[in-house]
């Protein structure tokens, strides 16, 4: 911006009390009776009070918010096997077993007699899930911080949260399990449980050399080494960064990280990725099943201190999710305030127990 003495700036000026007023400065578009037709919300032709100004960027702010915490959040999705379900109440998987080789006899003819042994998984949806808020227009007036930013946020962490409690349990399960295919030339391998010692749940170079075996299973089980993933709680990830006597920090993350200064670089351990979180069932107990849930989360984990798994050892089914709901202007009118709803409806399944390895503190 540029000004010479004795003119006016090149700028325009601010009309007094054009920014909360209608129609908005900037954003708005009057239809020539002194309304605002668009407010933020461009595109609108008509005139509909409830609909515009500054509350129609409510929702579509409170919406990304939302999504973005929700991603940031959570751990296990794109980990393991996603499926979306539609007009259905579950989804189906199917594994196919090892198939032989044979020595062909002239003049025999070949019937494609030596299919694959077959087995079948369903994973059904759980209940719907919510996380809900209660948004009083009073509060939101006198808060000197975006409330709708604070509650969508944690709405986003909740949801999240959920998704990754149950599908590291199931993962847990999952090691736990024999293969569904027993049939020649099975059986299938099954899950496996790696012993770290009792107390050791915080030993980085039993953690290390847990890995190392694991890597060793997971390869003599043929399970491919594409999306191989090990989660572990905080404590024992800055435990294994604290190890640098071991080499298993990543060295090519350059001087910002990979040091004991950041707390970062510890990228993968034996060609498995290495993620932290506080969803494990990291020595949690006796988990019993809810209300709502229709697949099975509980079991035993007070010796379950980490998982190491391949993107097939579990799977999640989504029909909703997650999206948000607030109420109209009716019900704002009558409670002076917003109720704001965020949702998600998944389930959680065993697929390939060769796939899942559980570290146990034992």
């Amino acid at each position: 911006m540029t000004a010479t003495k004795g003119t006016a700036p090149n700028t325009t000026p601010t009309p007094t009390g054009s920014i909360n007023s209608v129609p908005q400065l900037a954003l708005s578009k009057s239809n020539g009776a002194g309304y605002n037709n668009a407010g933020y919300n461009p595109g609108n032709t008509g005139y509909i009070p409830t609909d515009s100004g500054k509350y129609a960027t409510y929702l579509k702010l409170f919406s990304g918010e939302m999504f973005k915490a929700y991603e940031s959040a959570c751990i296990a999705k794109g980990t393991v096997q996603n499926r979306t379900l539609t007009n259905g109440k579950s989804m189906q998987f199917i594994f196919t077993g090892r198939m032989t080789a044979d020595y062909h006899t002239p003049g025999t003819p070949i019937l494609g007699s030596g299919d694959p042994p077959v087995a079948e998984k369903t994973i059904v949806m759980d209940d719907l899930l919510i996380s809900s808020a209660f948004l009083y227009d009073l509060d939101e007036t006198l808060a000197q911080y975006s409330l709708r930013s604070e509650i969508s946020k944690k709405i986003g962490h909740a949801l999240a949260e959920a998704y990754d409690k149950k599908t590291f349990r199931t993962i847990a399960l999952a090691a736990r399990e024999a293969h569904p295919i027993t049939a020649a030339p099975g059986p299938e391998p099954g899950g496996s449980v790696i012993k770290l010692g009792a107390g050791n749940e915080f030993n980085a170079q039993a953690i290390v050399d847990g890995f190392f075996e694991a890597a060793s299973i997971l390869d003599e089980k043929n399970v491919p080494r594409d999306g191989r993933t090990a989660v572990l709680s905080p404590r024992q990830y800055y435990a294994l960064v604290s190890q640098v006597d071991s080499n298993i920090l990543n060295r090519d993350y350059g001087n910002s990280q990979g040091n004991l200064t950041s707390g970062q670089g510890l990228y993968e351990i034996a060609g498995i990725s290495i993620k932290r979180s506080n969803n494990l069932p990291f020595m949690a107990g006796s988990v019993a099943s809810v209300d709502g849930e229709n697949n099975n989360y509980a079991g035993d984990f007070s010796a379950s201190c980490g998982l190491i798994y391949q993107k097939d050892a579990a799977g999640v089914v989504t029909s909703i999710g997650p999206t948000v709901q607030t109420t109209g202007a009716d019900v704002k009118t009558m409670y002076q305030g917003d109720i704001i709803v965020g949702r998600l409806a998944m389930g959680v399944g065993t697929l390939n127990p060769a796939a899942a390895i559980e570290l146990q503190a034992a």
